[in-house]
């Protein structure tokens, strides 16, 4: 029985999912201190959050048994997902829950910033009327700048467009020819700020984008200009957002976000053209149940099923493809596993080449389940499929992934080139009939090998008698031989032989096989 604890409010038709999934038992518990939530999270498999729990560093210190966090919303900043990924807890949120809530509330926040709304509102319910105090700005024809064209901000942008607005964008990770598509002109931010006389962000927050809207964006906007951030505080700066509206460069601003949640910057939001709200893009109840069951469901499936959606720190994979490529990530596993046993140095780059039918599928699964293949017989088991990457990319290791469509002698073959500090080497491997992984070469020799259990990796010289030699050593000593694969090089007169055994061969047994005539070198491997 899997446990899930729930430690934020979250709506009532996803905690009845869960309750409602066999297999699974689930606890609400909200309002914990971090104490409280330390004391009890190591009882727990899965852990259901909003904005209000922070899974810290010490928090995930003491998940014994934690293998996923998932966040009813968009926004990760109360999760340390690099803390998380090297403890291999898989870290997911549901990004499309509220996508239109958000960007709803964006649109809302620029009309009422437009037309001064609450500011009018305010005075009438002191009894004023205020009629030519209020003279707000239209916005049809005026031209909307929208940094960041991700799943909000293509709402915003569409209907923006509806408002008869003209749309221009900034983001650098999205192509002219998809922008176009949704009409939208794309361009640079300089010229997004020159342009614009509404300018909404809708980014995560990022290194990059800290502080994007600072003293030096302000400095090349239009004078009027109206700024909206309903996506991350830190976005915009705060300071420099006051500065700019002090000074009469920027015209208003509606706020959503904040750098500091509750805000203490009186200062900015006291400025009578400035409106905020507490944080409001996703509250409505529809955004809510969406999230709620979004989440529920995610955690549910990956729990009883392994199925992984929206994860941050794991590539997606649902439970149909799962099932289609399992048996590829045991060969890669396998194939990393093996190969990494019998290399000398420090791993410094893998090279790893796709071919065949296999490509029909993501192969970012079968990647990561080569790192991991690669990593455990050096870190047992504090590595997995969550944290391979990760661990990679600390040890210095330059991964480098290839595809090549050429069928070759097999309908699938991932290959796998090491290079260490003092080798390079080279293994392949496939399938045989739907399931059954073999290691088909190892550098120059060309193999059918079974990857399971103890087995022992001989290279010899090619002379009569070694097997016989081989045989009798393991006899003697009582080592019973489970499987045998010969292999041979004419050209070198050398060969490679590759016995799997019923159990693990000691040291003594070892040193004996090595001082056979004509052998080489003698590794055994635990598969």
């Amino acid at each position: 029985m899997k446990k899930v604890l729930v430690s934020d409010t979250l709506s009532k038709e996803g905690i009845e999912i869960l309750q409602n999934t066999s297999g699974i038992e689930v606890d609400v518990m909200t309002n914990l201190t971090p104490e409280e939530l330390k004391g009890v999270i190591k009882d727990y498999d899965g852990l259901v959050i909003r904005s209000a729990t922070k899974v810290t560093p010490e928090i995930i210190a003491a998940a014994e048994n934690l293998k996923v966090v998932g966040r009813a919303g968009i926004g990760l900043d109360n999760v340390d997902v690099p803390t998380a990924s090297k403890r291999g807890i898989v870290v997911m949120n549901t990004p499309g829950g509220n996508t239109i809530t958000t960007g709803e509330h964006a649109i809302a926040m620029m009309l009422s910033l437009a037309r001064e709304i609450p500011q009018a509102t305010a005075s009438m319910k002191v009894g004023r009327w205020e009629k030519k105090k209020f003279m707000g700005a239209e916005i049809f024809n005026k031209t909307l700048g929208i940094v960041g064209i991700g799943r909000v901000g293509t709402i915003v942008a569409d209907r923006a467009q509806g408002l008869k607005m003209h749309v221009v964008a900034y983001d650098p990770f999205i192509s002219h020819e998809a922008a176009g598509n949704l009409g939208i002109a794309l361009v640079s931010l300089d010229e997004l700020l020159r342009q614009s006389d509404f300018i909404t962000v809708h980014t995560p927050m990022t290194k990059e984008t800290r502080g994007i809207i600072n003293a030096t964006a302000f400095a090349k906007m239009k004078k009027g200009v109206f700024i909206i951030n309903c996506a991350r505080g830190g976005i915009v700066s705060e300071k420099d957002l006051y500065d700019a509206i002090v000074s009469g460069k920027v015209a208003g601003a509606a706020l959503d976000v904040f750098e500091e949640e509750p805000t203490k910057n009186t200062a900015l939001v006291g400025l009578e053209n400035v409106i905020c709200t507490p944080h409001l893009g996703a509250s409505t109840d529809e955004a809510q149940i969406n999230v709620a069951i979004a989440v529920a469901e995610q955690i549910a499936d990956y729990l009883t099923r392994g199925e992984i959606r929206n994860a941050v720190n794991f590539t997606s994979i649902s439970a149909e493809l799962l099932m289609v490529i399992q048996p590829y990530l045991e060969l890669a596993e396998k194939l990393g596993r093996f190969h990494v046993q019998l290399v000398q140095g420090a791993i410094e780059e893998v090279v790893i080449e796709y071919s065949g039918k296999i490509l029909n599928y993501n192969v970012a699964p079968l990647t990561i389940a080569i790192l991991k293949g690669l990593l455990t017989p050096i870190l047992k088991e504090t590595v997995n499929f969550i944290n391979a990457p990760v661990v990679a990319k600390e040890r210095g290791i330059k991964v480098i992934e290839a595809k090549n469509s050429d069928m070759k002698d097999y309908t699938s073959l991932i290959s796998l080139t090491l290079k260490t500090a003092q080798e390079k080497s080279h293994i392949a491997g496939a399938l045989f009939g739907v399931q059954d992984p073999r290691i088909v070469q190892l550098n120059k020799f060309t193999l059918d090998v079974v990857p399971e259990g103890h087995m022992l990796v001989i290279y010899n010289y090619d002379r009569p008698g070694v097997i016989g030699n081989i045989g009798t050593t393991l006899g003697v000593n009582q080592i019973n031989i489970a499987r045998l694969h010969l292999s041979r090089e004419e050209a070198d007169q050398e060969s490679l032989v590759i016995l799997s055994t019923d159990g693990a061969v000691p040291e003594e047994v070892i040193t004996k096989l090595l001082n056979l005539p004509h052998v080489i070198s003698v590794k055994e491997l635990d598969m």
